[in-house]
């Protein structure tokens, strides 16, 4: 193995990984499934026992779909970056990626709370920009439109990365691993910290954990660091040509049997803990396999545009959900029926979510995210590369 990434991680840089991009929708419609999957969201099953299997069954996919985004966006950022990119570019390309379609939903959010109830001044402005899941409270932490308490995290990850890109790429080649497996410790080391030394109780409502556990293990956006390093990782592994790739369908068995592990071990640990290093191979199986030319399935026209929509899904569907839920006023039906008003629901938030992509994100990102085309050539050791587009 060589010392020093060289000139491969550049060769292999250039490559465009597509099936990553249609990979990604799956994961926001496994947030979706989740956010569906709560009575207080949805609802609608008159068949409790069915419910409650259903509710069990998805009840870990949301954390991991969270956590393949965070692992997914180091990933990209690291395997797409520029060599000669300015601080200035990256920061308006990365802002201009998350806040357009932040604010509209934010905007939809606040309509639609402020029908029930006023919403206070430090719920709706720490939202506004991002900061609010920094704050352990209940009402700020997860409020308006929920999902967005992820961007927070996501932001400190751009401010962070060429900083963090900066040190992993003076790792030596050979010791890559060794990182890996240190950061893929620190993650777990940072659960068993939280659950034995914060207190479990109270309870959350919903969850049985404390509110400050949750706020820490989930919520939390230092210590959501650790995915975003992983993502960092992998990428250098597979452009430095380590043998870091199980195979698609090895590596879909291997998340597969870690979801089964995060359903059984105790909730602190689904967070992500349990699935973080699987969905960091999958991610690598995957762009391997783009990188050998393999088929996956990813890469179709179709997949590939609902995987540039995705990001707009993850923010749109969770009011689609409440709004359903108010529209219903608490009624339920048979299980086909239920069934089929979920599928009503992903539908509408599909559609909508192409609206905000092709009306706002897409756009904007033209407009003011581009600039002019760059000849990727070996990153320079002396300084970090930067980005074009992330996960």
């Amino acid at each position: 193995m060589p010392d020093h990434h060289g000139s491969g991680a550049g060769q292999l840089s250039r490559q465009k990984l597509p099936s990553l991009t249609g990979l990604r929708f799956f994961a926001a419609a496994l947030v979706f499934l989740f956010h569906a999957s709560l009575p207080e969201v949805l609802g609608g099953f008159e068949d409790q026992g069915f419910a409650d299997g259903y509710a069990q069954a998805f009840s870990r996919v949301g954390f991991a779909g969270v956590s393949f985004f965070f692992i997914l966006s180091g990933f990209v950022l690291a395997w797409s970056a520029r060599p000669k990119d300015t601080l200035r570019a990256f920061y308006r390309r990365r802002l201009l990626k998350i806040y357009p379609n932040h604010i509209v939903m934010w905007a939809v959010a606040l309509c639609f709370f402020a029908t029930m109830t006023p919403v206070r001044p430090g719920v709706w402005l720490t939202n506004l920009f991002l900061v609010h899941s920094w704050i352990p409270r209940a009402d700020t932490a997860v409020s308006l439109n929920q999902p967005s308490w992820s961007l927070c995290s996501e932001l400190l990850f751009y401010l962070l990365f060429p900083l963090l890109w900066r040190w992993i790429r003076t790792i030596r080649s050979s010791r890559l691993w060794m990182w890996f497996g240190l950061t893929s410790t620190g993650l777990l080391s940072t659960q068993l910290m939280i659950d034995g030394w914060i207190s479990g109780t109270p309870r959350l409502p919903d969850w049985p954990v404390s509110l400050m556990q949750a706020w820490l293990g989930y919520n939390f956006p230092p210590l959501r660091l650790f995915e975003f390093v992983l993502g960092m990782l992998v990428a250098r592994l597979l452009a430095e040509g380590h043998r870091v790739s199980l195979g698609v369908t090895p590596a879909l068995a291997l998340t597969g049997g870690g979801y089964v592990l995060a359903l059984a071990v105790p909730w602190q640990y689904g967070f992500n803990a349990v699935l973080a290093v699987p969905l960091a191979l999958l991610v690598a199986a995957i762009a391997h396999a783009d990188i050998a030319g393999r088929r996956t399935g990813l890469r179709g026209r179709l997949l590939t545009l609902l995987g540039e929509v995705s990001f707009a899904f993850y923010l749109v569907h969770f009011m689609v959900l409440l709004i359903a839920h108010d529209l219903l006023e608490g009624r339920q039906f048979d299980t086909a029926t239920a069934l089929a008003v979920i599928a009503l629901a992903f539908a509408v938030t599909l559609l909508l979510s192409w609206l905000l992509y092709e009306g706002v994100e897409r756009p904007i990102m033209r407009r003011w995210a581009g600039g002019p085309k760059r000849t990727v050539t070996a990153a320079e050791p002396d300084r970090p590369q930067l980005v074009e587009h992330s996960g």
